[in-house]
C-alpha cells in the first residue's frame, strides 16, 4: 500500500473511532444531565478516561489499525468487533470491582449502545473513504512488470490484492519467452519498455529479470530514471530457497533468513520476560506457598522419597537444565529414559491425581522465575528424547531457539502426552515452529487462558 495513503487512512480511522467514543460519552451525559448530580462529575470523568484509555490499549495490542488489518473491510470489521467485545468486558469489570455506584447504570448502557452504533457508522465511512481515494489519480500508481515468469505472475496477483492504489497495466516481455495466456496484456518486447511506460503514464517498473540474467537491464534502469520512472528489481530466490525468506538489512547489506522470529527483537523478549516474572511471582507467592506443603504431605504419606522430581531436559539453544515437577511416580531407574504412558504402573495414586489436574507441573513456575523456562513455549523433552526425535524430524532442533514452556501452542491444540508414532512428534514440532514464527504478547495471553480452560474441563491426554 502507498505509505502516504496508509498513514493517512490509519490516522483517520483512529481519529474517527476516538471521536465517536468521546461523543458517545458526552451526548448521553448531556441528555441525562437532569438526572445526574453535579457532585458525581469526577466519577464520570474517571470512568470516561478509563474507557478511552482501555480502548486505545486494546486496539494497540490487537493491531486494529495495522496495514494488513485495514486493507480488507471484512478483516477490519471482524477485528473491530473483537476489540469492542473485549472493551465491553473490561468496562464491566471496572464497574464491578471498583464498586462505582455514582455512575448511572442506565448511562453506561446508553454509552455502550451509542458507541456500538458509532463504530458501525464509522465502518461505512471507512468504505466511503476507501472508494473516494481509489478514484484519486495522485494516489494510484500505474505499474508495468518487466518479464513474464513465475515471479511476475505472483507479483501480479499481489497487486490485485492491493488494488486500492496500484493499477497494473501489463507485462513487457519478448514474444519467444511467453508460454501461456495471461489476464493482463503483453504490451511490447523488452527493447520498447521505456516508450511503452511513457505512453501509459507509468510511475513504476518492476523487473523480474535481474541484471545478471540480462545485462541490458542496467541500460533500462538508467533510461527509466532519466524519464522520472522508478525502476525496481524483484529477484527470484527460488533457485536458492524452496520457501519464502525474510529479508533484513545490516546497514546496506541484505540478510536473508529462513523464518521470521519476533523474539529475536530485544523489546519483544523483554515483554515476554516481564509477563513471565509477573505471573510466576504471583503463582509462587499465592499458590505454591500453600500448595507445596499440602502436596508434600500427600506424596510422603503414600511413598517415601523426594517431594520434587528433578529431571535434565533440553532448554534454549540445546542447553540442559533441571526441570522441576512434583513427584508423581515411585522411585524407578527408568525415569530418565522412559516417558509416562497410559495406565503406567509407576504412577502413584496421588501422582495420578496430580498428573490428571496438571498440578505436578506447578513447580516449573520456579524454573520460569529463574529464567530457565517461559510460561509459553515448546515443552521441554528428556535429553534422550531430544536425541531420538532430532533424527526423526528434520526441523526438530529449531524449536530450541526458544525457552521451553510450561504450556504451548501445541499443547492447547491437543498435542501433549505420550508419543507413540513419528507423526505425533512431527505435528507437535509444526505447532511449535508456528508459535516461534508468529509470536506476540497477545498470543501468549490467549494460550494461558486456553490452557486454564482445557485443564478446567479435563484433558484426556493428561495421564
Amino acid at each position: 500500500m502507498n505509505n502516504q495513503f496508509k498513514r493517512y487512512l490509519q490516522l483517520n480511522l483512529i481519529f474517527l473511532d476516538l471521536i465517536m467514543l468521546v461523543c458517545s460519552f458526552i451526548i448521553p451525559r448531556l441528555l441525562f444531565h437532569s438526572r445526574i448530580s453535579s457532585s458525581t462529575i469526577y466519577a464520570y470523568l474517571f470512568f470516561g478516561s478509563y474507557s478511552l484509555i482501555s480502548w486505545a490499549v486494546f486496539t494497540s495490542i490487537l493491531g486494529n489499525y495495522t496495514e494488513k488489518i485495514i486493507i480488507q473491510f471484512e478483516t477490519f470489521t471482524k477485528r473491530t468487533l473483537q476489540v469492542f467485545l473485549l472493551w465491553i468486558i473490561f468496562v464491566l469489570i471496572y464497574l464491578f470491582f471498583s464498586r462505582e455506584v455514582q455512575v448511572s447504570r442506565f448511562f453506561v448502557f446508553a454509552f455502550i449502545i451509542s458507541f456500538a452504533l458509532g463504530i458501525f457508522f464509522n465502518r461505512f465511512l471507512y468504505v466511503g473513504i476507501r472508494n473516494y481515494f481509489k478514484t484519486k489519480d495522485y494516489l494510484i500508481n500505474n505499474v508495468i512488470i518487466l518479464g513474464y515468469n513465475e515471479t511476475a505472475l505472483k507479483l501480479s496477483s499481489y497487486f490485485e490484492q492491493e488494488s486500492i492504489y496500484t493499477n497494473l497495466i501489463g507485462f513487457v516481455e519478448d514474444e519467444q519467452n511467453i508460454k501461456e495466456l495471461t489476464h493482463y496484456p503483453v504490451l511490447s518486447n523488452i527493447k520498447n519498455l521505456i516508450q511503452v511506460a511513457k505512453d501509459y503514464d507509468v510511475q513504476e517498473i518492476y523487473s523480474t529479470i535481474t541484471p545478471e540474467q540480462n545485462g541490458y537491464i542496467y541500460d533500462l534502469m538508467s533510461q527509466a530514471e532519466n524519464e522520472c520512472i522508478r525502476f525496481k528489481v524483484v529477484p527470484n530466490l527460488s533457485h536458492f530457497f524452496s520457501k519464502p525468506v525474510i529479508v533484513d538489512f545490516v546497514r546496506d547489506l541484505p540478510v536473508l533468513s529462513l523464518r521470521s522470529e519476533p523474539l529475536e527483537d530485544v523489546g519483544n523478549r523483554l515483554k515476554k520476560r516481564v509477563l513471565d516474572i509477573i505471573v510466576s511471582s504471583l503463582v509462587i507467592v499465592f499458590i505454591l506457598s500453600w500448595l507445596i506443603p499440602i502436596v508434600a504431605i500427600l506424596i510422603l504419606l503414600e511413598s517415601r522419597g523426594s517431594i520434587f522430581f528433578s529431571q535434565k531436559r533440553t532448554g534454549k539453544n540445546n542447553q540442559p537444565f533441571n526441570c522441576l515437577k512434583f513427584r508423581s511416580m515411585k522411585p524407578n531407574k527408568d525415569s530418565e529414559l522412559k516417558q509416562a504412558t497410559k495406565n503406567d504402573m509407576r504412577v502413584t495414586k496421588v501422582g495420578k491425581f496430580l498428573r490428571k489436574t496438571s498440578l505436578d507441573e506447578f513447580p516449573q513456575f520456579i524454573n520460569v522465575f529463574k529464567g530457565e523456562m517461559s510460561l509459553i513455549g515448546p515443552r521441554p523433552h528428556m535429553l534422550k528424547h531430544t536425541d531420538d526425535y532430532s533424527k526423526i524430524v528434520d526441523q526438530y532442533m529449531i524449536r530450541h531457539f526458544l525457552k521451553p514452556g510450561i504450556t504451548g501452542w501445541a499443547q492447547i491444540n491437543g498435542f501433549r502426552g505420550e508419543i507413540t508414532e513419528p507423526k505425533q512428534i512431527k505435528l507437535r514440532v509444526q505447532n511449535d515452529l508456528w508459535y516461534l514464527e508468529n509470536w506476540n504478547i497477545w498470543l501468549d495471553i490467549k494460550i494461558l487462558f486456553l490452557t486454564v480452560y482445557t485443564i478446567s474441563k479435563g484433558d484426556k491426554q493428561a495421564y
